[in-house]
């Protein structure tokens, strides 16, 4: 009997711009990417719908409750040095909003800040999370 390779296929991510009432962004540092700022997000479970998981994600690692969900955009990570593991990641980006005020970390997230979307450029982002940020500005130019 010959062994079976086993297959491997890209996962698909969500990942949460999140904006409080006075339209600042949430960042949070990860030790998966390096202790860069991150946006929240994660895996769709088998069964759930991406809306879904976008909310349960931000709940799990953040605390917050999360509504006005919208389509941002899609990137691709093939590998990428930034992450802490060798993965094939498809985020699947969404703004939404905020009125929860108390942030609860999960392990995932060190620290957290509200910033507007320009001061995040300043900040140490990883590398998809900046490129989310700048799309969200590009389509968003007129309120940012």
């Amino acid at each position: 009997m010959k062994n079976k390779v086993t297959k491997r296929y890209p996962e698909p991510i969500v990942g949460a711009l999140i904006f409080n009432e006075k339209g600042e962004l949430f960042l949070m540092k990860s030790h998966k990417w390096k202790n860069k700022y991150v946006i929240p997000g994660g895996h769709i479970e088998l069964g759930e719908t991406i809306e879904d998981a976008v909310k349960r994600e931000v709940k799990e690692e953040t605390g917050l409750d999360v509504y006005d969900i919208e389509f941002l955009g899609i990137h691709e990570s093939i590998f990428s040095k930034a992450f802490w593991k060798k993965k094939h990641l498809i985020f699947l980006d969404y703004t939404c909003k905020t009125k929860s005020k108390k942030v609860t970390l999960n392990w995932e997230g060190q620290e957290w800040r509200w910033v507007s979307p320009k001061e995040a450029l300043e900040l140490p982002l990883e590398p998809f999370t900046k490129q989310t940020i700048e799309v969200y500005i590009s389509k968003h130019a007129a309120i940012v």
